[in-house]
C-alpha cells in the first residue's frame, strides 16, 4: 500500500471525526441532536440531502449494475431523478411547515403522533418499529460497502476492513449528531461529485474517447450500449419504480424538517437536483465506460461493484487514487450516519422519552441518544458479516420498505384532511408487510421491484380505510386549515 493514499486517508477520516468533536461541544439539547435546532442553511441542506441518499450506492451500487447490465440499467437514474424532484417540489415545503407546526414534531413518528392525535402511542410505535426494522438492514448495507472499499485498498480480511469502518462512522456519528451528520454530508457531497466527473473524463481520455470506448463495449456485447436491450417491460417499471422511494425515505424526509426559513427551500431544490443529475450521470459513466476500461486492459474484475474502485487505483497517481477512494468512504459514511441518527432519534423521542420516562432531561435524552447509535451499529454489523453480501440487494430492500410504508402516508397528510390514524397505521402496515411478502416471491407479475406493489396498495389501505372509519377530531382539521394558510403566506 502506498503511503500517500494512507495519508489520503487518514487526512480525511481526521477531518471527519474532528467535525463530531466540535459539534459535541455544540449540542445542548435533543432538538440539537436530531434536528440540528432547524437552522440548516439551503446549500447544506439540498447537499447532504442528496449525500445521504445516495450513499455507497452511487459509487458501488450503481456503477457496478451499469458495467454488469449495460445502459439498460439506466432507467433507475431516470426514475430517481424525477422522484427526487417531485419529492422537493411537493413534500419539502408543506412537511417543514406542518412539523415546526405540530409541537416541533423532531422525528417523523412525531410528526404522524401529533397529525392524528395519537394520544396512544400506536402509531408512534407502528412507524418506529418499521423504521427500526428496514433501518438496521439498510445501515448494514453501508457497512458492506465501507468494508469492500477497505478490503480492496487495503488488503484486508473482510472481518477486520468491517471492523474499521464502522468504528470511523460510528464515531463522530455519537459525537456531533444531526449538525455533524449534516456537515460531514455536505463535505462529503461536494466529494463525491468531483470524483464522479473526473474519473469517466480521465477513464475516456485512456481509452482515445467516447467512439474507441463504445467499440469495445459492443465487441463484449451488442445489447449493453441498447436503454432498451433485451429488459422487459417489468423490468423497467421496476427499475422507474425505484423513484417512489423518495417519499418514504426518513432520512431524507428529516432534511426536509431541518431547513431553516421555509422559503428557502427553492434554493434548496435547485441546488440539490443539479448535484443528483451530475453526480447520476458520472456514476452511470463509471460504469459504462469502466467495462470498456477493464476489456482494454485485460482486468479480471470479479466484483462489478468494486469497479470504481479499480479504476481509481489503476489510472491516478496514488495522492489523487486516495482522494477518488476517500470519495467512496464519504458517500458510505453519509448514509450511515444519517440512519443511524434516525434510528436513535426514534429511539430516544419516540419510544424512551414519550412512553418510558416522559419527564427525561434534555441531557438524558442526548445521552440515550448516542447509546442507542451503538446499540443499531451492533446489530448492523451483524448483518453485515456475511461477505458476500451485495449493496444494491440491501439497499433495494430498505428502500422499498420505507418507500411503501411511508410515502403514501407523508403524500396524504400533507394534502388530504380527511385521513385517519387507523388508515394511516393500516397503510403503513400494509405497504410494509407487500414489500416482504414479494420479497419472498419469484416469478411473472412478482419479478416486479416490489416497491410498486407496496406502494400502490398501501395508498390504496389508506383510502379507504380512512373513508369508512370514526372522523378526525374538529382540531385535526383546524391545524390542517392553519398548516395551509401559512403555506400560502
Amino acid at each position: 500500500m502506498q503511503i500517500e493514499i494512507i495519508i489520503s486517508f487518514a487526512g480525511y477520516m481526521i477531518v471527519m471525526l474532528a467535525i463530531g468533536f466540535y459539534f459535541y461541544f455544540k449540542t445542548e439539547d435533543l432538538s440539537d441532536y436530531v434536528l440540528g435546532g432547524r437552522g440548516l442553511n439551503p446549500s447544506v441542506t439540498a447537499l447532504s440531502a442528496g449525500a445521504s441518499d445516495m450513499s455507497g450506492w452511487l459509487l458501488l451500487g450503481l456503477p457496478g449494475m451499469i458495467y454488469s447490465d449495460g445502459l439498460v440499467g439506466s432507467w433507475i437514474a431516470v426514475g430517481l431523478v424525477i422522484g427526487a424532484y417531485l419529492n422537493w417540489h411537493y413534500v419539502a415545503k408543506p412537511l417543514r411547515v406542518y412539523t415546526h407546526h405540530l409541537n416541533d414534531s423532531l422525528t417523523i413518528p412525531d410528526y404522524l403522533a401529533n397529525r392524528f392525535e395519537d394520544k396512544g402511542n400506536m402509531i408512534r410505535v407502528v412507524t418506529a418499529v418499521v423504521i427500526l426494522f428496514f433501518y438496521t438492514l439498510y445501515t448494514s448495507s453501508g457497512l458492506v460497502g465501507g468494508a469492500k472499499l477497505f478490503q480492496a485498498t487495503f488488503d484486508i480480511p473482510y472481518s477486520d476492513a468491517l471492523l474499521i469502518g464502522s468504528f470511523i462512522i460510528i464515531s463522530y456519528t455519537f459525537l456531533g449528531g444531526y449538525n455533524a451528520v449534516s456537515w460531514t454530508d455536505f463535505i462529503q457531497g461536494i466529494l463525491m461529485m468531483l470524483a464522479l466527473v473526473v474519473t469517466p473524463l480521465v477513464v475516456l481520455f485512456e481509452l482515445g474517447g467516447v467512439d474507441n470506448a463504445m467499440a469495445i463495449i459492443e465487441s463484449v456485447d451488442p445489447s449493453r450500449v441498447d436503454i432498451i436491450g433485451s429488459a422487459s417491460i417489468i423490468s423497467i417499471i421496476s427499475l422507474l419504480a425505484w423513484g417512489l422511494g423518495y417519499f418514504g425515505q426518513p432520512h431524507i424526509l428529516v432534511r426536509f424538517m431541518s431547513i431553516r426559513d421555509k422559503n428557502e427551500v427553492s434554493t434548496a431544490k435547485k441546488i440539490g437536483i443539479t448535484w443528483m443529475i451530475v453526480s447520476v450521470i458520472g456514476s452511470l459513466s463509471v460504469g459504462f465506460f469502466g467495462l470498456a476500461y477493464v476489456v482494454a486492459n485485460g482486468i479480471d474484475l470479479a466484483d462489478s461493484e468494486k469497479v470504481f474502485i479499480t479504476l481509481s487505483q489503476l489510472i491516478f497517481k496514488p495522492w489523487i487514487a486516495g482522494f477518488l477512494l476517500a470519495a467512496i468512504l464519504a458517500a458510505i459514511m453519509s448514509t450511515i450516519d444519517s440512519q443511524l441518527l434516525v434510528s436513535s432519534s426514534v429511539l430516544t423521542r419516540d419510544i424512551y422519552h414519550a412512553i418510558i420516562h416522559k419527564s427525561a432531561s434534555n441531557i438524558e435524552l442526548v445521552w440515550v441518544g448516542r447509546a442507542t447509535v451503538i446499540i443499531v451499529s451492533i446489530v448492523a454489523w451483524l448483518i453485515s458479516a456475511d461477505k458476500d453480501s451485495s449493496v444494491l440487494q440491501l439497499v433495494s430492500y430498505a428502500w422499498a420498505g420505507f418507500g411503501a410504508a411511508f410515502g403514501p402516508l407523508i403524500i396524504l397528510s400533507l394534502y388530504s384532511p380527511n385521513i385517519t390514524k387507523l388508515g394511516a397505521i393500516s397503510g403503513m402496515l400494509v405497504g410494509a408487510l407487500t414489500v416482504i411478502v414479494y420479497k419472498q416471491l419469484e416469478g411473472g407479475v412478482f419479478d416486479i421491484f416490489e416497491l410498486l406493489p407496496g406502494f400502490i396498495l398501501s395508498w390504496i389501505t389508506i383510502l379507504v380505510i380512512s373513508r369508512y372509519s370514526s372522523p378526525n377530531s374538529s382540531s385535526i382539521s383546524r391545524t390542517f386549515d392553519e398548516v395551509q394558510e401559512q403555506l400560502k403566506s
